[in-house]
């Protein structure tokens, strides 16, 4: 039961930034499924392995790629489900709790929460990035193929 209510709500959070940023209407349910899909997979890998900055370079991984099959498919910028399904994995927790403890003069715990935000964070650009360029190579031996076989 906890799958479905993350599942409902990550799609609900990323949709809702979808609006936000002024995504296309009809484009809204895409977007809110690749912020499921990403939470789903960073709460499976972190339920399972218990490192959040590995769950956090899954989750974003499989965001790069669904966003991009996406944005292939119907012919929309990867942008547009990439932002919108990556608020799901934002750490906004721990950046606030490092922002508290500083108000509290808790400067040593203060720390600890910031570090794992900036790794967090860290992660999440690393899988955009690492999918972004597995993406490209597949498309470019793709052209290849297709370029050697019309000969």
């Amino acid at each position: 039961m906890t799958w479905i209510i993350q599942a409902v709500f990550s799609f609900l959070a990323a949709a809702g930034f979808g609006i936000i940023f002024n995504a296309p209407r009809r484009m809204l349910f895409y977007c809110g499924f690749v912020g499921m899909t990403g939470w789903l997979i960073y709460s499976v890998f972190n339920a399972y392995s218990g490192d959040p900055m590995q769950a956090s370079f899954l989750g974003a991984f499989a965001v790069a790629i669904v966003a991009h099959l996406f944005a292939k498919r119907f012919k929309m910028p990867m942008i547009i489900f990439s932002v919108a399904g990556i608020i799901p994995l934002v750490p906004g927790g721990s950046a606030y709790n490092a922002m508290r403890h500083i108000v509290e003069n808790d400067f040593l715990t203060s720390i600890s929460f910031a570090s794992r935000a900036f790794m967090v964070s860290g992660a999440i650009a690393m899988g955009l990035v690492f999918a972004e360029v597995i993406i490209q190579l597949f498309f470019q031996s793709m052209t290849k193929r297709k370029k050697g076989s019309a000969l």
